[in-house]
Order: C-alpha cells, then sequence, then structure tokens
C-alpha cells in the first residue's frame, strides 16, 4: 500500500496551523474578552498543562484497543466541539473549564498521529521529514495570515479562525486510512530503563527548554 502522503501532510499542516493561531495571538485573544494578567497566565498554563496527563492516558488507551486511529478521529471532533464553547460565554470559570476540556483533547492528537505516520512508512521512515515539514508550513502560513488578518479585523475573530482549523484536522483524520504496526514478540522494557537512555533523556531536556522558552511568549506578548 501507497503512503498517503497529502493526508499524512494535511494533519500536521492543520495541527502546526491551529498551534500557530494559539502560541501569538490566544493571549491578546484572552487579554481582550477582559481578562487580567494572572487569569491569562493561569488560562495559558491550563492550555498547555493537559499535555502532561492527556498524551500518557490515550496512548495507555491506544496500546491496549489498537485503535490509534479511532482514537485520533475521536479526540479531535471533541477538541473541535469543545472549542465552540468559547463562543457561548467570556466568564473566566467557563473559559478555564472550556480550556481544560478542549485541550485534554487536542493535545491527545499528535503523538497518536505520529504513531499512524510511521506505521504507514513501515520501512520509508526517511520519508517522515517530507511529511513533517508541512506542519512547520502550517505554522508559518497562519502565523503570518492571522497578523496581516489582524490589521484589518478584531481580534475577536481568532476563534472563528482557530475553529476552522480544528474542524479540518478532524476532517482529515476521517480520510487517513488505519496502519498497524507489524506484530512481534519483544520483550518488556521498564519505565526507567528508557529514562535512562541518553538520547531520552536528552529529549526531554530539549522538550523542557522547549516549553520554557515558549511560555515567555504566550504570556507577555500581550502586555508588550
Amino acid at each position: 500500500m501507497s503512503v498517503p502522503y497529502w493526508r499524512l501532510s494535511g494533519f500536521y499542516f492543520f495541527y502546526f496551523a491551529t498551534l500557530g493561531g494559539f502560541l501569538p495571538y490566544w493571549s491578546l485573544y484572552l487579554k481582550d474578552s477582559g481578562f487580567n494578567a494572572d487569569q491569562i497566565g493561569e488560562l495559558s498554563a491550563l492550555l498547555v498543562g493537559t499535555k502532561i496527563i492527556a498524551p500518557n492516558l490515550w496512548g495507555w488507551i491506544a496500546d491496549r484497543t489498537g485503535k490509534s486511529l479511532r482514537i485520533i478521529r475521536s479526540v479531535s471532533f471533541f477538541a473541535a466541539l469543545l472549542f465552540a464553547g468559547f463562543f457561548l460565554d467570556r466568564n473566566y470559570v467557563w473559559f478555564a473549564w472550556i480550556t481544560i476540556g478542549f485541550s485534554f483533547f487536542w493535545n491527545a492528537a499528535l503523538p497518536q498521529f505520529e504513531a499512524v505516520t510511521l506505521f504507514h512508512l513501515k520501512n520509508e521512515s526517511h520519508r517522515y521529514s517530507q511529511i513533517r515539514l508541512w506542519g512547520s508550513v502550517g505554522f508559518i502560513v497562519t502565523v503570518l495570515g492571522i497578523g496581516w488578518l489582524l490589521d484589518t479585523q478584531p481580534i475577536s475573530m481568532l476563534p472563528v479562525v482557530i475553529a476552522v482549523l480544528l474542524a479540518l484536522i478532524w476532517i482529515v483524520t476521517l480520510t487517513t486510512p488505519d496502519a498497524r504496526a507489524s506484530s512481534h514478540e519483544a520483550e518488556p522494557v521498564g519505565l526507567m530503563q528508557i529514562l535512562k537512555k541518553p538520547e531520552v533523556l536528552a529529549f526531554l531536556v530539549v522538550y523542557l527548554l522547549l516549553q520554557i522558552a515558549q511560555g515567555p511568549t504566550m504570556f507577555f506578548i500581550p502586555f508588550i
């Protein structure tokens, strides 16, 4: 079976396009909605904080059920559905609950889709970068596009743009064919054995620094 290049690439494009809407602009929208600095910081922390739980929980479910793509489709649908809650009210508590619910599903999709992509590539793993680069393209296009849009439109347009992108993520998952890893027996490896590997430690350090670098961007931009 040939690799569904454009459907895999489409997911990365729209997923990171959504991220491009959040990172530079979501705090501006929260400020426009009447929240103060402390509330914006807390809401931004909730958005990122679900990454600690959601990918691990949904990954565990995918491992037990073997239905990664079905999970991706479900979490993408509920992410888009719950995000629509931002249109209903601008109360702080309401925003907090919607942020937790929406991001709990949204943060679960990418790790599972990475596995689906690698299953499709099989012995063509060198093509991963050709697919993944569309995520960077989507991020850049959205950051520049929303910046241009906000020159003429109010910041209240931002949730509309993000809602459309979330819906497109879900639609792409519906068109993506399923793929399964080759079945083989392997000795179980303990968590601590994995965490002690130099490449894993290096990855965790890099990702920690990445998250630290993003924090000031999300929090301070509205107040510059």
